[in-house]
């Protein structure tokens, strides 16, 4: 550990400023990232998650430390740690089209409290070098997720279309192209007062081409009202 933080490990007022300044910095930090981003829980929410996690640490600290209160010190913690779960859970969604939005934000705000939960034990360190990892994840890990899902050999499509000869030719274009169906489903659409014919395909594309182009050939054919990844 790092004997710079020695001084500020023991509970008092300046240790818990720069616990809960740490936790406000921290949590901003990673909320940031998903605000700009436009997810539902943002900046103030992983600041306000990290804040409340810091001041549960400390206050478990603080009945054992200084009130001497026969407390088991790691329980409110443990119970932070399976609570945020509910919070969590209120910004995953899945959408009409079968698709799970929100699994990073819900994943962001646990380790957030996480954090949170070490800056208000004192662990700096660890809380500092986690959001460090944690910002790298979520900023440059993704550019490489986003490589890895442009040239994956399975991709999922949701596809909108007018009559059955437009999906007769679909399958044709499929075939000509060489892309293996893995899954069929069709249904109606549910948010289209026309109702329109639905099918959502699993697919398997050969090496040589990429899912940009057999959506961009997938959406000039014939019949065919929308086409979108899932």
């Amino acid at each position: 550990m790092l004997s710079l933080f020695d001084p500020l490990r023991d509970i008092d007022l300046l240790s818990v400023f720069l616990r809960m300044l740490l936790a406000l910095i921290c949590g901003g930090a990673i909320g940031l990232e998903r605000e700009f981003k436009r997810r539902p829980a943002g900046f103030r929410t992983h600041i306000l998650i990290c804040l409340g996690a810091a001041m549960t640490t400390l206050t478990s600290q603080y009945l054992f430390l200084v009130m001497n209160y026969p407390t088991d010190i790691a329980r409110l913690g443990a119970q932070v740690i399976a609570g945020i779960g509910f919070i969590g859970a209120g910004t995953i969604i899945v959408t009409k089209r079968q698709r799970v939005k929100g699994l990073t934000t819900a994943a962001g705000l646990w380790t957030s409290a996480i954090v949170g939960l070490a800056l208000g034990g004192g662990f700096y360190e660890g809380a500092i070098l986690a959001t460090v990892l944690i910002l790298l994840a979520e900023l440059l890990f993704s550019r490489l997720e986003y490589h890895i899902l442009s040239t994956s050999p399975e991709i999922n499509l949701y596809l909108e279309y007018s009559n059955h000869e437009a999906l007769d030719r679909l399958l044709k274009l499929l075939k000509r192209r060489n892309v293996s169906i893995i899954g069929m489903e069709l249904t109606r659409s549910v948010e289209s007062e026309t109702k329109n014919s639905c099918v959502i395909f699993s697919l398997r594309l050969n090496k040589k081409l990429r899912p940009t182009e057999i959506i961009e050939e997938i959406n000039h054919c014939e019949g065919v009202l929308l086409v979108q990844e899932l």
